[in-house]
């Protein structure tokens, strides 16, 4: 074999060792990397709120009767003492059937044939009153002649007298008999009877004027209708007062200190609103999720703290976005949670050390909004690696994914 023959052969099985030493050879694994920052943390609990007039004012009907037409609309504006929001008129009577008709037409002639009673007597009283007043005249003629004794002369001044209290009575009688007329006649009134249905509104009834300046929120019912005593009519609250209503989950209202701030987002207008916690209710309730899962709620309320120019058309029982805001801090060494894992009953995070993983396990605070607080085990400016997976092994070669 010649000595090219033999160099071809040489360089080829070089080449071939040299091909199977790379291909054999451990490859670096691509990750993805992120570095250990220093900043602000805040905790947040993130919910849906509903806002609400503080101190609305729901007005009733203060007795029983008819209402007209309701003179205001919702978002009516209205004065204290002034604007008339509801009027009260008297309520129809009832329809009779046949049987309660005759009985009080057979009432209406029974009142009359009383009064006529009643007349008879009257008259009756009269002349007896006419006829003692012409005795008592000729018992004093007679008297002053010495014809008769003074005692007859006070028998006869008292049958007089006798005789004007029956006629007194004769005629309060009489007026007795044309109430009790009028009484009757009055059950046979049917309905737009009581009240001339031509009369300006309110003439003959109960004007209600608006307790508190405000706007209109709820109008119970725009048409006339019968309404009891104490039926709600309508809704009046101040918008410039503004609540924000949540429904948290009992383990978070737990967390949630006494005075703490919130940001409303997604509210409708243009930038975010200021709120701060004023009550968390002491009593939980329990509501069933879209999942069909049982959950303590409690009842969270916040103020709204935003100037009412800065939240032009927020109304009551409308939907917004709200971070509440649990805990502060200006300054703190922050890890991507998507870096740790576990590690016994810690945590771990594998930090890249000269192209390569090495295992490191880190002790970790409060965690919020996808960082974590490292309290030792990293420092600022480490690059640690991200969502790894059960491949990866300490000291192993790793380059950053394009």
């Amino acid at each position: 074999m010649g000595v090219m023959r033999k160099l071809g052969l040489g360089l080829a099985g070089a080449g071939v060792t040299a091909a199977l030493v790379w291909a054999l050879w451990p490859q670096p694994m691509p990750v993805d990397l992120a570095m250990v920052t220093r900043g602000p943390m805040q905790g947040v609990i993130v919910a849906q709120g509903v806002t609400r007039v503080r101190n609305p004012y729901a007005i009733t009907a203060p007795i029983t009767g008819a209402t007209t037409r309701s003179p205001v609309e919702v978002g009516d504006q209205v004065i204290a003492g002034e604007t008339v929001v509801a009027v009260i008129q008297p309520a129809d009577p009832a329809l009779m059937d046949a049987r309660a008709r005759a009985q009080a037409e057979a009432a209406v002639a029974e009142a009359q044939a009383a009064i006529a009673v009643a007349q008879s007597n009257l008259r009756q009283a009269e002349s007896g009153l006419e006829h003692s007043k012409l005795q008592l005249e000729r018992a004093r003629t007679l008297a002053d002649g010495g014809t008769i004794p003074l005692r007859m002369l006070e028998d006869i001044e008292v049958a007089h007298l006798a005789a004007q209290q029956t006629l007194d009575a004769a005629r309060s009688q009489l007026d007795l008999k044309y109430a009790a007329l009028a009484r009757a006649q009055a059950q046979l009134l049917g309905p737009q009877a009581l009240y001339d249905p031509d009369a300006e509104p309110g003439a003959c009834c109960v004007q209600l004027l608006a307790p508190q300046s405000g706007i209109v929120l709820e109008v119970s019912d725009q048409s006339a209708r019968f309404v009891q005593a104490g039926g709600p009519l309508l809704t009046i609250g101040n918008l410039d007062e503004m609540e924000i209503e949540l429904d948290l989950l009992s383990t978070d209202a737990v967390r949630v200190p006494d005075g703490a701030r919130a940001i409303v987002e997604r509210w409708g207008g243009e930038g975010v609103l200021s709120a701060q916690l004023r009550r968390v209710d002491p009593a939980a309730f329990t509501r069933v999720s879209a999942l069909g899962i049982e959950e303590q709620r409690v009842r969270v309320r916040l103020d709204l703290l935003s100037p009412p120019e800065d939240r032009k058309g927020l109304g009551d029982g409308f939907r917004v976005h709200v971070r509440l805001i649990i805990w502060d801090a200006d300054d703190l060494v922050r890890v991507p949670q998507a870096a740790l894992f576990r590690d016994g009953d810690g945590w771990a995070v594998f930090v890249v050390d000269a192209g390569r993983a090495r295992h490191r396990r880190v002790e970790i605070g409060r965690q919020a909004a996808g960082q974590a607080e490292v309290l030792t085990g990293l420092d600022k400016g480490a690059m640690v690696v991200l969502y790894p997976g059960s491949a990866l092994a300490d000291g192993q070669t790793i380059v950053a994914r394009d």
